[in-house]
């Protein structure tokens, strides 16, 4: 049971340092298993291999080959799980960065009125968010009229229109 215990601790604290050293400790098994197995993942085997083993062994009272088959197969569904979760992690992808470009041909609506040739405030949905935006019209565009985005005229500005129904 000792050993079991041992195998599992030593896995927990691999685990531990495998978090606490992340990039220092990637290259560790490169040269092992040609780096098809991570180092959380071993160290999930191993964990799982020892505490599977000394759970397996104190409540059926079965041998020390029993548990360790126990073991492994705990072990081996765990750093499973581990390199599954892992490449799904790493495979996830953020959206790209709003650029002042992508306003362009964007809908909303006046907040604060636009004078001829003029500047105000119009409210857009950049990003699935709400954002204000200084707008420029060649037309008066009152409070509340629905507008058009026609050019991005800086970060922070854009040239409008109003909407045609």
């Amino acid at each position: 049971m000792a050993w079991f215990l041992g195998l599992g601790t030593a896995g927990l604290v691999l685990l531990v340092l495998a978090f606490v050293f992340d990039g220092v400790l990637d290259g560790v098994l490169d040269g092992a298993f040609g780096g098809m197995v991570s180092l959380p993942a071993l160290a999930g085997f191993i964990s799982m291999l020892g505490f599977g083993g000394a759970i397996t062994l104190g409540t059926t009272g079965a041998g020390p080959g029993t548990a360790t088959a126990a073991g492994t197969a705990a072990g081996l569904g765990t750093a499973w799980l581990v390199v599954r979760l892992s490449r799904t992690l790493m495979r996830d992808q953020t959206a790209p960065t709003l650029r002042s470009a992508d306003l362009v041909g964007t809908p909303g609506s006046v907040v604060t009125p636009i004078p001829p040739g003029g500047y105000g405030e119009v409210l857009l949905r950049a990003g699935g968010q709400p954002v204000k935006y200084a707008a420029r019209s060649e037309t008066a565009q009152p409070l509340g009229e629905e507008i058009w985005v026609t050019a991005a005229l800086s970060s922070t500005a854009v040239e409008v229109r109003a909407v045609e129904r």
